[in-house]
Parts: C-alpha cells; structure tokens; sequence
C-alpha cells in the first residue's frame, strides 16, 4: 500500500562528498570526506519546483531529471510514500566533475529525503543497507555510495552472480593520525569519458600487485599509516587516465617523489593526498598553487543525516 504524504511536509538532508578508488581499490574502496551538500524538500499540492545554489547552478537541469529529484522518487517508491508535489531546494558544495562524489551525494541525499518524511508519517524508514542498495544501483558500483551513506572509510562490493546486482559494504576505524588534503583542480572530467580510457584486460603480474596493495591499504588505513605510501600504488587505472588530465597525473607524480601517499580522487581530476600525521611538504603546496589546485585539508566525513521538519 502506497501512502500519499499531506502537503507542507520539510524534510531535509546533509550528505558528504567522497573519494573513490584510493589508488588501488578500484571501485571497491571509498572515503567520505567532510564537505557537505544540503538538501531540503517540502511537499506540494502538485508540481514540482527546484531552486540549486552554489554548484551546478545554471548548469543542472531544473526538471524530474534532476539525479536528486530522480532520487527522491526512487526513495518514496521504496519507503511505500508518494507526494502530489515537490519544492526541492539545493545547496551544493561539492565540486561537480571532480572525482568527489557530486553525483553520488546528490543520489544518496534524494533517496534520504523519503527517510525524512517517512519519520513524520510512521512509516518504515529506509534501512543504512537498503540506502547502499538503492544508490549503488544509480552509480553501478558502490564505493562513493557506500561512503556517502555510511561515513568514514569503507570497503564495498558487488556480491557475486546475484541478478539483479547486490551491493553491500563495510565501515573501516580509520586511524585517527591520518590527515586528509583533497586537491581540486579547476578543470572537469567525465567519469564516463576517463572510463572508456581503461583496457578491457590486465595482466596476471599488474592485477597481482593491485590485489596487494589493496589489501595492504585496509591496514595502512586503520593501523599502519606509515604503510601508506606503498600502499597507495596503482597499476590498474591511474596511469591509463592520466593523458586526459596531465596536470593532475603531473601533480600526483611530484606528491609522491615528496615521500606522499597520493592518489588520484575517484576518476579525477582532483588529487587527494594523505600523510601519516604530517603537513604536506612546501614543494607539494607551491607546486598545487601554480598550477590551479585549492589544497584544503579536511576530516573523514560524516554518513547521511536526514531529519524532518527542517
């Protein structure tokens, strides 16, 4: 049975951006990170208005194929709600076509609205697991999703032969020395584009050492941060779309001649570099300021956070 929600419900959401792949974790390890975009809905008698600030303002489409809007349907579907109509406003931070998360912040805060809504009708909120699910299924993979919706580092996977796909994911403690400084660049990419820039196959020697240093970077994350510069080595993705974005894969080589653990975010362009407790060296920075990076330091973020009534 399906619930018409009354109008002049508010529901509002704060979901984080995220960095995907960690350099050897394709599209399996992910990092929440602590800049946030908000999301506050309200219902309407009919129709549908939606009002974006900051990011994607102007360039994003105002209408039902907004990803958040195309979300929050989705979300109401699974919580068993419907709304006559919606007043959704945006208020984004996260770089769009950056490799940190826009898209997938924009899923899972969406899908989080029917949380916020379904609280206020007794109805069944949307489970943490049933939020990975359902946003893994827009993305196609799960490691910006997870992260968004869990918070801090996770490990996430598709769980094998199920049809339709499964998606499924666990929370790493990460190690409270490591220091976090994403490096945004102005330039864009296309996830979709930097994709179709990787080989259909890998040899036995190169996935051998992704493996490795996959499973290495889980300890280095949550005991041994002085593993992470090892640990962060990439043999399946960086090199091959480094053509597209020079200035990130130049900037990614002199990070790590610095001794840095750095690694291309998601499919880029952004760089995010993590230390073991240190400043990044004064070679890295400067070298970040000439050439159109904004180096900021951040924490790991926080999960999802919805609430009524905003």
């Amino acid at each position: 049975m399906t619930h018409t929600l009354p109008t002049g419900l508010r529901a509002g959401v704060v979901v984080p951006a995220s960095s995907a792949n960690l350099g050897p974790g394709f599209d399996s390890l992910g990092l929440a990170l602590s800049m946030y975009d908000e999301i506050e809905v309200e219902t309407t008698e009919s129709g549908l208005v939606i009002d974006v600030e900051g990011q994607g303002a102007g360039q994003v489409p105002l209408t039902a194929d907004h990803l958040v809007v195309q979300a929050i349907q989705r979300g109401l579907d699974a919580a068993g709600l419907q709304a006559t109509g919606l007043k959704v406003h945006c208020r984004n931070v996260i770089p769009h076509s950056r490799g940190l998360g826009s898209s997938a912040a924009a899923v899972v805060g969406g899908l989080a609205i029917a949380n916020g809504f379904a609280a206020q009708v007794d109805s069944p909120e949307l489970s943490r697991d049933e939020l990975v699910q359902l946003s893994s299924e827009f993305e196609g993979h799960p490691d910006n999703a997870a992260a968004a919706v869990l918070g801090g580092a996770v490990v996430s996977w598709t769980v094998d032969g199920s049809d339709p796909a499964r998606y499924d994911a666990a929370r790493l403690r990460l190690h409270p020395d490591i220091r976090l400084f994403p490096a945004v660049p102005e330039t864009r990419s296309s996830t979709a584009a930097t994709r179709g820039l990787l080989p259909e196959s890998v040899s036995h020697t190169d996935a051998r050492f992704n493996v490795a240093r996959a499973a290495m970077l889980v300890i280095a994350l949550t005991e041994r941060p002085d593993l992470l510069l090892e640990a962060t080595g990439d043999r399946l993705h960086q090199n091959q779309r480094g053509p597209a974005m020079p200035a990130s894969a130049e900037y990614l080589a002199v990070l790590r001649r610095c001794g840095v653990a750095a690694v291309l975010s998601g499919a880029g362009p952004a760089v995010i570099a993590l230390t073991d407790g240190r400043d990044l060296p004064g070679e890295a920075l400067a070298y970040g300021a000439a050439n159109g990076f904004t180096v900021t330091e951040m924490t790991a973020g926080d999960g999802v956070r919805w609430s009524p009534g905003t």
